[in-house]
């Protein structure tokens, strides 16, 4: 859904409930993790530190969706379960308008005490754009590097955002720097 204003509080909330019963607008699930995927295939990753205390502040980060933290995208409900069938609404900001956009949580990344940790949400069929995107906090167990991995795969669905996919190509590349650096400043970095 795209607008020239800001949407309220109430436009998202009718926009989260008419979301519930969506389907995904893509398949299959996990098409993120592979790389054979006819979508655009896209990935980040970002330093945040090391050792075992700055891997569960970032897995704490990844709970709150601090990487959605950018003043230029916001996320509803602000502090969304990461749990799968979780809905969310992500609003933009871009170019002198706005949209919103609807995601379900798909699955889980890793374990909460394994050394990969983190989940994958997908497009629902009111995202201009079709596809799934994982976020991830790794510990490297060789070098105990803590990195935040995010990695899309999409394509768009709206024929405004076929319209304009270049100017779709430059946010999604501007979310990932963004995204990260959130992370980063969650962690102290």
């Amino acid at each position: 859904m795209f607008s020239l204003t800001r949407p309220s509080e109430r436009d998202i909330a009718h926009f989260l409930a008419d979301s519930r019963d969506l389907p995904l607008s893509y398949e299959p699930v996990g098409l993120a993790l592979t790389d054979k995927s006819a979508f655009r295939l896209d990935e980040a990753i970002v330093p945040l530190g090391s050792g075992a205390a700055a891997y569960e502040r970032a897995k704490d980060a990844l709970r709150e969706w601090t990487h959605f933290n950018l003043g230029w995208v916001h996320l509803y409900p602000r502090r969304a379960s990461i749990e799968p069938g979780t809905i969310v609404a992500v609003v933009i900001r871009h170019f002198g308008f706005w949209s919103i956009n609807g995601c379900r949580v798909v699955y889980s990344v890793g374990s909460d005490t394994g050394a990969e940790f983190g989940f994958a949400y997908g497009t629902l069929t009111n995202h201009a754009e079709m596809g799934e995107e994982v976020f991830k906090v790794v510990l490297r167990p060789e070098t105990r590097e803590v990195q935040y991995v995010l990695r899309a795969a999409s394509k768009p669905r709206d024929p405004l955002a076929k319209l304009g996919r270049p100017i779709v190509r430059v946010l999604q590349s501007r979310f990932r720097r963004d995204s990260g650096r959130a992370m980063q400043r969650a962690m102290g970095a």
